[in-house]
This record gives C-alpha cells, structure tokens and sequence, in this order.
C-alpha cells in the first residue's frame, strides 16, 4: 500500500492494535458484546430482520479506558499535527482536549477495523483498508461534507432538489444505524413508519481539503424548513438533531435549531415538483430579510403563530401582517394591502380583506386567516424588494397603475 503519511500509519496502526487487546480482554473476562434487532421494512407482508453487532457503541463505552493507552496518547499527538484534522475538533467545539479526534477519528477507526474483521480477531488488511479509506479523507484533494436531518410533515414521491446540493428525499432503510448506532433513539416518534416521516433533509457540500470548520448546517436546514413550511402549509419540522458526515464518515451529531425542530399543528402534505419549486424560490428570497427587518420580523412571528395559542396566535398573525406590509400605517392598511396583493378580481379582494378583518378587529383569526397571511409572506417574498411592493400596492388602489402580478399569476403567464 502506498503510504503518503507514514507517521499517521504507524501511530494509528499502534492504537489499533491496542485498542482490540483491550476490548478483546474484556470480551474473554465475560464482558457481552451488544447486538441490535434491526427491522428492514420492504413492499411485500413480510420483514427482514438483522443481527447485527454493536461495535462502534461497546467502543465508545470504553472511550474512556481507550483514551489512556499510550498508543492512543502517540496517535493524538500526531492527529493534531496534521490540518487536515482540524476540522474534525472544530464539529465538536463544546469539547475539550482530545475528546473530539478520539470520537471522530480514533474509534470509528478502530470500530470499522472490527466491523471488517468480524470482532477483535486482528487482520493486518483489514486495518490496511480501512486506514487507506481514512487517509484518502484526509489528505485528498477535496472533501465532500454531508449533513441529514429527519423530516417529518410531508411525504414525497421522489427526490426533489430545494437548492444546490440541499435535497428532500426519502430516507434508505438503516442510512443512520449504519455510522451511529445510537441513531434509533434521536429520531421522531414512528420516523420510518408514518408516510409523512419517511423523507430527510439532506445538505451536501464540497469543501477544500484543509477547511477549518463544516458548513452551518443547523442554520441552512432551519431557513429550508421555513421555505417548505411557507411553501406547503404542513407541519413541517427537521430534527430533533442532524448527523454529519464527512467523506462519508461520521463527523457529529448536532441539534437543530429549536424553531426548525418543533412540530407545528396541522395536516400532513405531499411535497411535490410545484410545491418544492416554490419553496426552492422562497429559500433563495429569504436571505434578504438580512437586510429588511420589518421583513425579517414578519417572518419570524409568522412561524411563532406556528406553535401559540390563542389569544397568543392571533396576535404573532397582526404583528406580522403590520411587519409585513403595514409600518407606519397600522394594521388597517397592512390588511387592505394584503387584499389586494393576494386578490386577482374585485371579488376575491373583498374575500381576501372579509378572511382578515377579525385580526384588523382584534379578535381572534381562524384558519382562513392565519393562510391569508402566510401567502401574503409568500407574495412579498418573491417581489423581492418590499418597500417598492408596498408603494405599487399603493398606486393600484388609487387606480394609478395595475395591481403588481403574484407569484402564481406570473408562473401560470
């Protein structure tokens, strides 16, 4: 095997050796090598099941002890030497010391050289394999860098691409057991069970090979969740945590954020290609809340409406109608034009101000409502410039100019 780092080789090849002294020691004094009971669902009545056993977890049990050797010291010392590493420690920034590159280099390491040799029977191609897999991570030329997240509130026929490299798709069977055996108990209740719990939020990149620190995962996926929850109207949630990998590795496991990861009320919806064109559409608009904070303020308590009570729901829908389209002019003429903005005749404009006048009258706003503004979001997101929407708004109701075309209207044109 061509070696481009010996050093690493000999000190990782050290640790591993070590490593299954110790682990197989403590399986010959009694100590039981946990399996899991894997159920893979498939078209037909029947399921197949898997023994399968958990090394990776009986690994990390042990980090500890495994931590003291001092193979594992030399092996540290010369993981911090090399940059390419760094990016490793910097996934788990709430750690100090050695914890991180113990956890994401050493013992998946050792794990995958006891996955291929069946237990802690050594083979020297085994590990020759699985360092080659290691090294090829981290001193190639690039790097590919990948997080996933549970999605739940929707369903989907096939796989539909949000933005570039940032997809819903549908989970495979085991995708998450595979590097984390701890994965089962960080899902949602019946993920892989339910239609609308089968899909996952996937962010893929391709990052330089001595790249500090991953992506904001947690924060993309967020803003991606906000774009489906505006685009379709379901209770669309991510989470509760996102699995990172890097070069197929496991890099971290890291929350999401709050917002992104509560299950909003509603009735679960089918993704498809229109749906997930709008959302995709949205997701590249909503940056500019950035600079816009009437913008960013509207969108931020039209998702809190999400998760309130009333009378605490109704009042997150004014204040982001007012953010919206109202500023210095109140709630009347936020609402008026928002009638106009999401009405195409006069009718539906008259509809459009009836569906919001219990909001405009402080009482409490029913579901027609709360979708009048979620679309008005929707509207002024994809104008683009807010102020200058407000101002045509404006001049439509004085009869100056035509009432600016919406979203759907202009797709369908």
């Amino acid at each position: 095997m061509a070696l481009r780092a010996p050093h690493l080789y000999r000190s990782l090849r050290g640790f591993c050796l070590a490593g299954f002294s110790l682990l197989a020691g403590d399986v010959e004094r009694g100590d039981e090598l946990p399996f899991a009971f894997e159920e893979h669902t498939s078209r037909g009545p029947a399921s197949l099941y898997e023994y399968r056993p958990l090394i990776r977890s009986y690994a990390a049990a042990r980090a500890e002890r495994l931590s003291a050797l001092a193979d594992a010291r030399l092996a540290l010392e010369e993981l911090h030497r090399e940059p390419a590493a760094a990016i490793y420690a910097a996934a788990h920034s709430g750690k100090d010391g050695d914890a991180p590159l113990l956890r994401t280099i050493l013992l998946p390491l050792l794990a995958d050289v006891a996955e291929a040799c069946g237990g802690f029977d050594w083979s020297d191609e085994a590990f020759d394999r699985a360092y080659a897999e290691l090294e090829r991570s981290l001193l190639g030329a690039r790097r590919t860098y990948a997080a996933v997240a549970p999605l739940v509130g929707i369903s989907l026929g096939a796989q539909l691409e949000l933005a570039d490299g940032l997809r819903v798709r549908l989970a495979a069977a085991g995708e998450l057991a595979v590097h984390w055996p701890e994965a089962n108990g960080l899902l949602p209740a019946e993920f892989g069970h339910a239609p609308d719990r089968l899909c996952v939020l996937e962010l893929e990149r391709a990052l330089p090979p001595n790249a500090p620190e991953p992506p904001d995962a947690p924060g993309e996926l967020a803003d991606a969740v906000s774009a489906l929850r505006l685009a379709t109207a379901a209770p669309v949630a991510a989470g509760p945590v996102l699995f990172e990998r890097l070069d197929w590795r496991p890099l971290a496991i890291r929350p999401v954020l709050p917002i992104a990861a509560a299950e909003p009320g509603g009735e679960p919806t089918r993704l498809d290609a229109f749906r997930a064109r709008l959302a995709s559409d949205l997701l590249g608009k909503l940056g500019r809340a950035e600079e816009d904070p009437e913008l960013a303020e509207a969108l931020d308590r039209w998702e809190l409406s999400l998760f309130a009570d009333e009378p605490f729901r109704s009042e997150q829908l004014r204040e982001a109608l007012v953010a919206l389209l109202g500023g210095p002019d109140g709630l009347w003429a936020a609402a008026v034009r928002a009638a106009v903005l999401l009405g195409e005749t006069g009718r539906d404009r008259a509809e459009q101000l009836e569906r919001l006048r219990a909001l405009v009258h402080g009482e409490q706003a029913g579901r027609a409502a709360a979708d009048a503004v979620r679309k008005a979001v929707v509207e002024t997101l994809a104008h683009g410039n807010r102020t200058s929407l407000i101002a045509s708004l404006d001049d439509a109701l004085l009869g100056v100019r035509p009432r600016p075309a919406g979203y759907f209207a202009a797709l369908a044109s």
